[in-house]
């Protein structure tokens, strides 16, 4: 066997290979792993030229593969206004004041991570209240799951929204009783036009709509790539290898080729066509199309991403029964059961892979059948079609995901209470009665389900040990319920071997063999013997991509 480029050495190596799941050291050549053993077998690899990476007895494991993110609106928000633990009108006086101070002339202010419970446990955020922190420029503060965003009076006024607004199912600008806004508005749709208002024009949400931006300059394409270049960096250093973006067009798709051209494409990128309910079917030629051309090494585009609802926490989410709190209401469908099974058949038939959000039970049945529909219409084959976060599942659908050969794409971080999400209002607007059936991970799991594990950034936290940590810690609300807890190591083959499975990679990265990717992280620790409240302290060491070092810390 030829001498190894590097190697890794004095390392526990947790290689999510079933046949050989553990090691001592790894062996690289060029961009592949060429020997995985003993200590004594990859030094016997050793040449003259071969660099050393000792591991000093930490965790290595495959690259981190991050199955749900917004790489641009991730990163872009790393500049504004994060509203983290900030409760009540003095603290948000202060943070929003200030921040207006510092940006003089951005004609719209945004703030990031708002809490659904900002003025109080169950009290209704509204515009005055608002005016009360800021009054005189306009500021969109955006709930952390991006689902939901509050505005100002000013705000509201200037995007011609302070009287109403028609928007399409499944979104709303909720009005008050004295026929104005109250300042609360559900979905993209509906906070959108305020959205337009900033300076940029609103690119910090590219591609979420899955549309193309308008008359962007040299100096905003340069911008852009700035902060696509930010989101990189930073995924790289929590030893991520690998993304799954979850929005996209093909601005940002040239943008990552750019990137990718200059050499400094540091994880590999998916990006899929987004299937907005706007667009007729017959967009999905634009999707073979990206797909045949986006399919380099370390830039892809070989799947279509649908919105089926919106979330429990703003009751735009989709449910099988009423709401616990809201009798007579179970949401709106963002695609009608015809036109959704038809994008399916016909995305299933281009060999195109769909992902698409389902919140609640009534959403994920939707999805499920639309899936059903198209291994009908065009035969059974590995679609792994995928829904992404499963909040809510009806025990009747529970068969159906393994039947249809379905991916569970999952985020630890967002069951409330788990990491950084309230109970409330989640736990009663869904009711006690299904609270077994909330992100039931443990039942997916139990019927062959794949899964993999992400963290939807910057909607909640892209550190994956975090992530990890919330998985294994994770607790019932009731006892006697199940509390859909993880070990240590299915969170791990969540977020490497798992992740790789989602995107047809798994012969290519995901786990450490012989001629795999070398993409590995070494961690800055043992995180088997990592007691598991410090889990969440533990980070990326080094982060190889191809056997190149993406990041050092």
């Amino acid at each position: 066997m030829s001498q190894a480029d590097s190697i890794i050495v004095n390392a526990v190596v947790l290689t999510m290979d079933a046949d050989t799941p553990r090691a001592e050291a790894i062996a690289i050549s060029g961009d592949r792993i060429l020997a995985v053993g003993s200590a004594r077998d990859i030094e016997a690899l050793r040449g003259p030229r071969t660099r050393v990476i000792d591991a000093q007895g930490s965790t290595v494991m495959p690259g981190m593969v991050e199955a749900h993110l917004h790489l641009f609106a991730g990163a872009f928000g790393m500049r504004l206004l994060q509203l983290d633990g900030v409760q009540g009108l003095p603290a948000l006086r202060d943070k929003v004041q200030a921040y207006a101070v510092a940006n003089p002339d951005e004609a719209l202010l945004i703030c990031k991570a708002t809490d659904y419970n900002l003025f109080g446990d169950g009290v209704q955020t509204t515009r005055q209240m608002l005016d009360e922190a800021l009054g005189d420029r306009p500021v969109l503060y955006i709930a952390g799951d991006h689902h939901t965003a509050w505005a100002n009076t000013i705000a509201l006024d200037k995007a011609g929204l302070l009287h109403g607004y028609e928007t399409p199912p499944g979104n709303e600008v909720v009005m008050a009783a004295d026929g104005t806004a109250a300042g609360e508005l559900r979905e993209h749709a509906a906070y959108d036009p305020v959205m337009a208002l900033r300076s940029s024009g609103g690119r910090e949400g590219l591609g979420l709509a899955g549309i193309e931006p308008d008359h962007v300059t040299p100096e905003q394409r340069e911008e852009d790539i700035a902060v696509l270049n930010e989101g990189l960096k930073y995924c790289a250093s929590f030893g991520f290898t690998a993304l799954h973006n979850m929005d996209g067009n093909r601005y940002q798709l040239d943008l990552l080729r750019e990137i990718e051209n200059r050499g400094d494409l540091i994880c590999r990128t998916e990006v899929p066509f987004h299937l907005t309910p706007e667009k007729p079917i017959s967009t999905l030629e634009e999707a073979s199309m990206l797909a045949e051309e986006f399919d380099s090494d370390r830039l892809t585009a070989r799947r279509v991403k649908m919105f089926m609802d919106g979330v429990i926490d703003s009751s735009t989410a989709v449910m099988v029964e009423d709401y616990a709190d809201h009798p007579g209401w179970r949401g709106e469908p963002l695609h009608d059961e015809e036109r959704f099974a038809q994008a399916c058949i016909d995305a299933d038939r281009r060999g195109l892979q769909i992902s698409v959000h389902a919140i609640g039970d009534g959403a994920v049945r939707r999805v499920l059948d639309g899936y059903e529909a198209a291994q009908k219409a065009n035969g059974k084959r590995d679609s792994r079609h995928r829904i992404e976060h499963i909040e809510v599942l009806n025990p009747d659908d529970l068969p159906r995901f393994r039947e249809l050969g379905v991916v569970a794409s999952m985020q630890p971080p967002h069951p409330p209470g788990a990491m950084d999400f309230p109970l409330e209002p989640w736990v009663t607007h869904v009711g006690e009665a299904r609270w077994p059936w909330a992100f039931p991970v443990s039942y997916l799991r139990g019927q062959g389900v794949p899964i993999a594990f992400a963290s939807d950034w910057p909607v909640s936290d892209v550190n994956p040990m975090r992530g990890v940590k919330a998985a294994i810690t994770r607790k019932a609300w009731k006892e006697g319920q199940p509390s859909h807890a993880s070990t240590l190591h299915q969170a791990l083959h969540g977020y490497t071997a798992g992740g790789a499975y989602a995107s047809f990679d798994e012969g290519r990265f995901g786990t450490l063999k012989p001629g795999m990717l070398a993409d590995i992280v070494v961690m800055d620790r043992d995180l088997e013997q990592t007691p598991v409240d410090e889990l969440d302290q533990a980070r990326a060491a080094i982060t190889l991509c191809g056997g190149a070092i993406t990041w050092e810390a």
